[in-house]
């Protein structure tokens, strides 16, 4: 960016607080000081308008002045003039008459004819003085056979006054300007301390030192409010920073795992159709054999990146469509799924309460609102988690119901309760699935990973060998948050596995 020549460079804002504070001071000086001037000005004017408008020359005067026997320039023998006044006489015609009353120095500059109506009588007009500078004060009075007078008075000493008192002004605004600029720089220098340190703390701070956090900051003061918000920042930008740097980890082994866990469907791919190609005369039941492996591999690889592409998803767009949906019947259904693809295992459908000795018989619709389809991903993946992960001959139970957030109930952080997403506030109501079962349960190791990406907990014993691809429960927690809710696991070892699915209730319960 160019500077422009001459032009003056941005000052501190130091600086300029002392420079509006010096200009204001002073002009507050200076205005104060030219109405005072003003006033006494108008005051002393006012004093020599009353001497003027109080002194009437003597009827004797205008007839000794008109019979020409007064001498000029002094006072006639029975008349004593105050000292300063001077008298001039004009004819009956308008005309000055040379004789006049009073001594001094100096005399106004009077016109030589004057009219019956100019000067008017009585009021007090300003005229200079003949010669040199200053002015004079004079008032007009009617004499008798038509003469006139014009009696003056100098201001001279008004002048003296107004011009020292000026004087004085100005010193006093300069002694002002003075102390404000010198004792306002020490008093704003001392208040902006604390800005000063919030500068020096951000200084700090782009050097590296991110822990770092404004001291001393109090709400009552701008400043202080300043340094809160400024500490807010900085708690969000170093709280930004280290989600940024879990997410960063977090992908990393994201994609090691990915990697991972697709290499091996792979290179049996590639194993199986080298061996298919480099063995033409291969037997039919081995070609088959090859031909079944291949495609248990394919269809392995293709389940796999169709949950990455779903928690990718799920990321992007956390819900499709939102409406109400029937927890009860969608529990029923998810039942039924899971029954066709595991005939083995049987599935009870009872009410919430079930786990706390309630009736079965109590079960009611209980709806909630949410993307039925993805509900439906929920239960469908909890019920083969459990189905896989548990022996045989396990009782596994799908529950429905509401219920208020709490440590016993469900929706809180508590010791033995694991989850991915933020607490529930205590009290709050919401609509329930769980999937329980009576199993070994999991070590509070396990349960502290059963929700990352492609974790397996080691099979039970004779349980399913097929463990899936450790997205399941990933891509369940993932939707209940992406509906505002929470996934959850209550376990300990021989206690078996809850797993609750709390959806936030549209009203109360």
């Amino acid at each position: 960016m160019r500077t422009v020549p001459g032009r003056l460079r941005p000052r501190s804002l130091r600086t300029r607080l002392v420079l509006i504070a010096t200009v204001l001071a002073t002009a507050a000086v200076l205005v104060c000081q030219a109405t005072g001037l003003t006033l006494m000005r108008s005051w002393l004017v006012g004093q020599v308008d009353d001497r003027l408008t109080d002194f009437r020359p003597p009827e004797p005067v205008y007839r000794d002045i008109a019979d020409g026997t007064a001498p000029a320039h002094r006072p006639p023998p029975h008349e004593t003039l105050p000292s300063d006044f001077r008298v001039y006489f004009y004819d009956a015609d308008g005309r000055l008459l040379p004789a006049s009353l009073g001594s001094g120095r100096g005399e106004p500059h009077l016109a030589e004819d004057i009219t019956a109506r100019d000067p008017a009588d009585g009021r007090p007009a300003t005229v200079p003085a003949r010669d040199g500078g200053g002015s004079w004060r004079v008032v007009a009075d009617s004499g008798p056979d038509g003469m006139r007078a014009v009696v003056a008075l100098p201001l001279d000493s008004v002048e003296e006054a107004t011009s020292k008192l000026l004087w004085f002004s100005l010193a006093i605004g300069a002694f002002a300007a003075g102390g404000v600029m010198l004792l306002g720089g020490a008093a704003v220098r001392l208040g902006l301390r604390p800005l000063t340190r919030v500068e020096h703390t951000a200084r700090s701070i782009t050097s590296g030192r991110l822990e770092q956090n404004v001291a001393g900051t109090s709400p009552d003061t701008e400043v202080g409010r300043l340094g809160i918000a400024f500490n807010t920042m900085l708690d969000q930008l170093r709280a930004a920073l280290h989600r940024k740097d879990r997410t960063e980890r977090r992908l990393r082994r994201f994609m090691a795992d990915a990697g991972h866990e697709l290499r091996t469907p792979l290179t049996s791919l590639q194993g199986f159709a080298e061996l298919l190609l480099d063995d033409p005369d291969m037997s039919p039941a081995r070609r088959r054999e090859a031909h079944e492996l291949i495609a248990q591999n394919a269809d392995r690889m293709s389940r796999l990146v169709d949950s990455l592409f779903l928690l990718a998803k799920l990321g992007d767009a956390p819900t499709t469509e939102h409406g109400p949906v029937d927890l009860l019947s969608l529990a029923a259904d998810g039942i039924a799924a899971s029954a066709a693809r595991h005939p083995d295992r049987r599935i009870a459908l009872a009410p919430l309460g079930a786990g706390y000795g309630a009736d079965p018989a109590e079960l009611d619709v209980v709806e909630a609102s949410g993307d039925p389809h993805q509900l439906a991903q929920v239960l469908a993946n909890l019920l083969d988690n459990a189905c896989t992960h548990t022996p045989p001959g396990t009782r596994l139970q799908v529950r429905v119901g509401s219920l208020r957030a709490g440590p016993r109930t469900g929706g809180t952080d508590r010791p033995g309760r694991t989850s991915t997403g933020p607490p529930l506030p205590a009290g709050t109501p919401a609509q329930v699935i769980e999937v329980a079962d009576d199993g070994p349960g999991l070590t509070p190791e396990e349960a502290q990973q059963v929700f990352d990406r492609f974790y397996r907990v080691p099979p039970a014993p004779d349980a399913l060998r097929d463990s899936g691809s450790g997205l399941g429960l990933a891509i369940a927690s993932t939707i209940a948050e992406a509906h505002g809710g929470r996934l959850e696991l209550d376990t300990a070892p021989g206690a078996g596995c809850t797993f609750r699915l709390l959806l936030p209730a549209s009203g109360g319960t």
